[in-house]
């Protein structure tokens, strides 16, 4: 590691100065880039921070690693745990706050979920729970409550061959429930599978002035570059007022602090100010019976520290960004269109609440929007105003680590890409172009653009 680079790890050398002294393409997220090539490279905090949030910064933390527990229990701000809930902590998906791993076929999801629903719309668009099962599959419960159920996935392999000749296969995935605890779902029952994302950047993506993004705006495709774009419209919970969505595979949330809230009640069956109902449903009366943990059960000092820990987790730095493959795999990446959602460049603006995050250029390679990616991808299951075929753009930075730091590859909102080239491979509907235009490439420019986006 170069003198400058430590320096900025450390949080002592000014932007201004580090710019001087580095690639400027090589710091993903402008002053909350670290240098850090470990498997804790995305757990470093911002060098912006200031002390208070610093302090903050490490309380939240804690409580993101360390696990809940049921109610009630000695560590007060600690439990309230279930009764019905995917995993004890937020790591426990978010494994050193990277990315989770679909699992083998045959075997129960560990670090991803099932959402569930039935056909119909909510309020605010919203999808609408199943009566037995809500809109989560919960596979664990506390000891005296019975668990939803399981989640198991089995793949079929989709071969083909690229003009060239050379041979590829891809994993189509199939979900079934097992072990249901409360019988029978709705036999139109909606399924969506989620990994879960790593978290780096997330305030920095909430720090994206809304004019910046409602710019890239285009439902009707009217400039004819075979891409549209959506923004999803998703209640804030403190309003009850539809706001653009940012965060989620669906941009079904839209701030950190919400999503954070959302994943407690969720994943963890943990009440907050924002969400402060129980995730059972009507039909699991024997939960009505489970210890509480308070009310809320998520403290609002323990919410603020969560959310400025997930709101101030840097980026890591580019690497090999001098790398000939990796430069022609970014003029690749360009020219077949895949810079059209996976925009390089965005503009932070401070927050409120955490003023010191600077305005400058970051370099997350995400639009932010809805995108249709086609049937192959289409979870069937629109979520307000998101369609079963759109997702929103997910931010590339920090994809390269993830081998690094999770000790997998797999790619997309259900993991079912091995690697970059699967993930591109199963692009459709306004990817289409895209997709194909890679199929067209040779095979030292398909290596190349999956160097480049390896470097990210």
């Amino acid at each position: 590691m170069r003198f400058a680079e430590t320096l900025l790890l450390a949080g002592l050398l000014s932007g201004c100065e580090a710019r001087s002294r580095m690639p400027h393409d090589a710091r993903s997220g402008g002053t909350a880039t670290v240098f850090d090539t470990t498997r804790d490279a995305f757990g470093q905090p911002s060098a912006w921070l200031t002390p208070a949030h610093r302090r903050a910064f490490f309380v939240g933390n804690s409580f993101f690693n360390l696990a809940w527990v049921s109610a009630p229990a000695s560590v007060v701000d600690r439990d309230g745990l279930g009764p019905l809930f995917n995993a004890r902590s937020c790591s426990g998906c978010h494994f050193k706050d990277g990315r989770g791993q679909p699992p083998a076929a045959g075997s129960p999801f560990v670090s991803m979920l099932l959402r569930v629903s039935v056909p119909g719309v909510g309020p605010f668009g919203a999808p609408v729970p199943d009566p037995v099962y809500g809109d989560q599959i919960q596979s664990s419960a506390l000891p005296g409550f019975t668990a939803e159920a399981d989640v198991v996935v089995d793949y079929d392999e989709v071969p083909g061959r690229f003009p060239d000749g050379e041979r590829y296969s891809l994993r189509r995935p199939r979900y079934r429930l097992e072990r249901l605890g409360y019988g029978e779902p709705s036999g139109a029952l909606l399924q969506s599978p989620r990994v879960a994302p790593a978290i780096v950047g997330l305030g920095l993506l909430e720090a994206v002035a809304q004019a910046e993004l409602a710019e890239r705006v285009d439902p009707d495709d009217a400039d004819r570059d075979g891409v549209s774009g959506r923004q999803n419209r998703v209640p804030e919970a403190k309003t009850g007022q539809l706001v653009p969505g940012r965060f989620g595979w669906k941009a079904e949330q839209p701030t950190v602090v919400q999503q954070c809230a959302s994943a407690f009640l969720g994943d963890m069956g943990l009440t907050s100010a924002v969400f402060a109902v129980e995730n059972h449903t009507a039909r699991q009366s024997a939960c009505e019976g489970a210890p509480s943990g308070g009310s809320p059960e998520v403290g609002e000092h323990v919410l603020s520290a969560i959310g400025v820990y997930a709101r101030s987790l840097a980026v890591p730095a580019r690497r090999n960004v001098d790398a000939p493959a990796v430069a022609h795999g970014e003029e690749l990446f360009a020219r077949i269109g895949c810079a059209k959602c996976h925009v390089p460049t965005l503009h932070t603006a401070p927050l409120a609440d955490l003023p010191e995050l600077p305005a400058e250029p970051i370099h997350p390679y995400t639009d932010l929007l809805l995108h249709d990616l086609g049937e192959g991808l289409s979870d069937g299951r629109p979520a307000f105003a998101a369609e079963g075929r759109e997702w929103r753009t997910p931010p590339l930075w920090g994809l390269g680590l993830v081998g690094q730091v999770n000790g997998h590859t797999f790619l997309l909102h259900d993991g079912r890409a091995r690697d970059v080239r699967e993930a591109v491979l199963w692009h459709a509907g306004e990817g289409l172009a895209a997709r194909n235009a890679f199929m067209a490439l040779t095979l030292d420019d398909r290596r190349a653009l999956s160097a480049f986006v390896e470097s990210l």
